[in-house]
């Protein structure tokens, strides 16, 4: 993965002359190296990469179309940034506002002089990143599968005693035993009564009959997937039974909806309606997706108040749910790739009622 090209592009058709990248995640993004510590300038003609000696002779090794420099002692970042915009001519710089301190921000002005003007230009990379290749949709893809082995490995415990924080623990050691680099964010198990709790934090309750709501994913080359299945312990009853078909009927109605050119808020719309009409509507306080992939939390979204349109090739998630207070919850979600006629869903788990 390099998108240094790609960005070059995008910098040649904003408002600036350059863009500086400073975010870990970013700077994955455009180069395909990770690392804590760099800073990337990218021109309409040119990139250049600083990082310092712990990191200089991999990236001189892994990242291609930029010129590496290394940072360290007398050469600051801001002394190896201020020397290039100085000798190209740059003197409108883009960068990360939505991931810079306003200390960040002024320790930069102050240091990189009035002569150089920082512009904002996160919108930038927000959109860039939006829109994800065949290549980083596969990646994605293989992050998905390893979250689903180790789902289905681990499902049989469930019923075993265990409790909620202990399940939980065997989910990670199972994504790490099955090729994942980190989960993606600490999983949510939850079960019984506490399922109604749409981000509930695993306890030391044991997991007894109910419902039982695991929202989970890895990260896999940088990339992030996830996942949320609902189970029930024993026998459903028949509310349980109508919550969960309701669920799974509004999430087949918002992923019919999704396609590239509809506002994010008519998708959640699609599948809100069902949930309303079922007369649970109070009950579904979240959106019905929000955009993925280096990020868990990434534009576009699929919520009330996101009126942009999907573009082609974004990766949202695809979560509606009823949560009622003091008796259970559901939330079923996939994840989906925006087409021009429609959508890809890149899960791999079944989704109809399982009773266990």
């Amino acid at each position: 993965m390099n998108n240094t090209d790609k960005l070059r592009e995008a910098v040649r058709e904003a408002d600036i002359d350059a863009l500086m990248i400073t975010s870990p995640v970013n700077r994955l993004y455009a180069t395909g190296f990770s690392s804590s510590a760099g800073v990337m300038l990218i021109s309409p003609e040119k990139a250049w990469f600083f990082t310092d000696s712990r990191y200089i002779e991999a990236a001189s090794l892994s990242v291609t179309g930029a010129e590496i420099a290394e940072s360290g002692g007398e050469n600051t970042y801001t002394k190896l940034v201020s020397e290039v915009c100085a000798e190209h001519g740059i003197r409108i710089l883009g960068f990360e506002d939505g991931a810079v301190t306003y200390a960040e921000y002024a320790g930069w002005k102050e240091k990189l002089g009035a002569r150089l003007e920082l512009f904002p230009a996160q919108k930038l990379l927000q959109d860039a990143r939006s829109v994800k290749s065949r290549e980083e949709l596969e990646k994605m893809v293989a992050a998905q599968r390893i979250a689903e082995k180790s789902f289905d490995e681990i499902l049989p415990l469930a019923g075993a005693g265990i409790t909620e924080r202990e399940l939980a623990n065997e989910l990670i050691i199972a994504f790490l035993r099955n090729g994942a680099e980190d989960k993606a964010f600490d999983p949510i198990v939850v079960s019984g009564e506490r399922s109604s709790m749409p981000h509930g934090v695993p306890s030391d309750v044991p997991i007894g009959r109910g419902f039982l709501t695991m929202d989970f994913g890895v990260v896999k080359d940088g990339w992030r997937s996830d996942t949320t299945r609902t189970v029930c312990l024993g026998r459903a009853t028949d509310e349980m039974k109508t919550v969960y078909n309701t669920v799974l009927e509004a999430q087949l109605r918002g992923i019919e909806a999704a396609r590239a050119g509809v506002p994010g808020r008519d998708v959640h719309a699609a599948a809100a309606k069902v949930i309303e009409d079922a007369g649970f509507g109070k009950f579904f306080g979240h959106g019905f997706g929000h955009g993925l992939g280096l990020d868990v939390h990434e534009t576009p979204s699929a919520s009330p108040s996101y009126s942009g349109a999907l573009p082609a090739g974004a990766v949202i998630s695809a979560e509606p749910g009823i949560y009622l207070p003091g008796k259970f919850g559901v939330r079923i979600e996939d994840v989906i790739y925006i087409t021009e006629d429609g959508s890809e869903n890149i899960t791999n788990l079944p989704k109809g009622l399982s009773e266990i």
